[in-house]
């Protein structure tokens, strides 16, 4: 799978995804990455809940491995800019991008080569920061054919012409949406999710630019309806992954982009997906989820930009290494808020942290789990509690336990003469030691490079320990046997 990799920057709304080395997907002020967790509820949003199914389940639509010999969720392909870029013919080419589009050929479609679905093929060019997204994508001997196709440029906020399609039906981009596994290891999802419903009314919302509908009631949510999961909803229970899903489906929410099955998040193909722990979603119910009116942060009815809050959180030191069962103390700033500082900590999402990530308390004081976690980073958030939108992060690394051995681990040395002793440091790039003899001078001196020198006389007893002691984690030491000898 492409990597693509969360932009961690300790300042709340400068949050966003990136693809890529250097690719933006989309501006960090870009509707699609701009939280809408405090925005009031939509007078709208028990109707549509209604209508779609309030005892309806959440289904993520990606996974791992085959369901009815197709690949689960939607695949996607990065490529450098000097990928060949293709002809394209369209069945509704008067609302489609004429392109080329740098997709290839032999790019990963949607339920696979043989899908009869909707067939969707996504490639990224992480060199130019282009998205090129076409449905119903069949590869010719050099070209490319399909129903609908779009071309979005990363680095902006333009969005499709008024009433035109994309390769989805509101004339969205689809990549933007998709949940990402690398987001799971990263701890964090910054940005709104797909997803469908089976009827939608014959009307759009900003920034949705196409329906697909005949439905005209007031009862059927429009495409580009925005919903999110209450925030009362206690996610506690779910898996470390889920909660990465659930609290960005708070914090951002999801798009309604197409029509399908009820509560149908998606997501990107990935082998590293546990089927049986996404399944798990399903416990949750249209019920628990409610609309919001987005259009409130519309700067432009033809651009993606959206009003953000002026509130930010720095979060400091912004990195960490921390052995198991270590502790790193983190401080963070609300700035521009009024003097409001108060912040709520979380690891990877959860309040407080947990047993498996670690855990941080109210001063923000982290304390690394006794084993280091599979991945072995994590992510700190303090969240302003006065503006939850705002949102500092830190990452840490768990590293294992420091370990100290001494070569050789024992000699005998004689009255006058002096032995070289080597100490070797493990998990730590502090590799300092420092040396002492048990017992002080009169079993003898060591140097603070090891060198062990005897005393005028041999001791009583005539065996001593010499003991080299690490700098970085002084509770881990190792020690050799000295035996002094005429």
């Amino acid at each position: 799978m492409p990597m693509l990799t969360a932009a961690m920057a300790a300042q709340g709304y400068a949050q966003g995804p990136t693809i890529g080395p250097t690719c933006p997907v989309f501006p960090a002020d870009h509707i699609w990455n701009t939280p809408i967790d405090t925005l009031p509820v939509s007078p709208s949003s028990s109707t549509w809940v209604n209508t779609i199914g309030p005892s309806a389940p959440l289904h993520p639509d990606f996974g791992s491995g085959l369901y009815d010999g197709e690949p689960m969720g939607i695949p996607f392909v990065t490529v450098p800019g000097t990928q060949t870029a293709y002809p394209a013919t369209f069945t509704y080419q008067s609302e489609s991008d004429p392109g080329p589009y740098a997709i290839p050929l032999n790019a990963a479609i949607e339920g696979g080569s043989s899908s009869t679905g909707d067939r969707h093929v996504i490639s990224v060019d992480v060199t130019n920061c282009i998205l090129y997204e076409i449905y119903d994508a069949y590869p010719q001997t050099a070209s490319w054919t399909g129903g609908s196709g779009a071309i979005f440029g990363l680095l902006g906020y333009a969005l499709r012409p008024a009433s035109w399609t994309s390769a989805d039906a509101a004339g969205l981009p689809i990549f933007p949406g998709l949940v990402k596994y690398d987001e799971i290891v990263a701890g964090q999802i910054n940005h709104a999710i797909r997803f469908t419903v089976p009827q939608t009314q014959a009307a759009y919302v900003w920034p949705a630019r196409h329906y697909a509908s005949t439905l005209t009631g007031a009862q059927y949510p429009p495409m580009g309806a925005r919903f999110r999961l209450k925030a009362s909803f206690d996610i506690s229970t779910f898996s470390a992954t889920n909660q990465v899903i659930l609290s960005a489906l708070k914090k951002y929410g999801m798009f309604l982009a197409d029509n399908g099955s009820a509560w149908y998040i998606s997501g990107a193909t990935d082998s590293r997906w546990n089927n049986d722990d996404l399944h798990a979603l399903t416990a949750i119910l249209g019920s628990n989820f409610e609309a919001v009116d987005d259009t409130t942060l519309m700067i432009n009815p033809n651009s993606g930009q959206a009003l953000q809050s002026a509130v930010t959180v720095t979060v400091t030191p912004a990195s960490a290494s921390v052995i198991v069962n270590g502790t790193q103390t983190f401080d963070a700033v609300v700035n521009n808020s009024g003097g409001g500082q108060t912040v709520t900590w979380d690891v990877n999402g959860v309040a407080g942290g947990s047993g498996a990530t670690g855990t941080i308390n109210s001063a923000g004081v982290y304390t690394a789990p006794s084993a280091v976690p599979s991945p072995a980073t994590v992510s700190v958030h303090a969240t302003s509690f006065a503006t939850p939108s705002a949102v500092g992060a830190a990452t840490v690394t768990i590293a294992p336990s420091v370990t100290v051995a001494v070569s050789p681990t024992s000699a005998t040395v004689r009255l006058g003469r002096s032995r070289q002793f080597t100490a070797t440091v493990h998990n730590t790039p502090n590799t300092a030691v420092t040396w002492r003899v048990v017992g002080g001078s009169a079993n003898g001196t060591i140097t603070s490079t090891g060198v062990y020198k005897t005393p005028t006389t041999i001791p009583s007893p005539a065996t001593v320990m010499v003991t080299a002691t690490s700098v970085a984690d002084p509770t881990k030491s190792a020690s050799a046997q000295v035996t002094i000898g005429k």
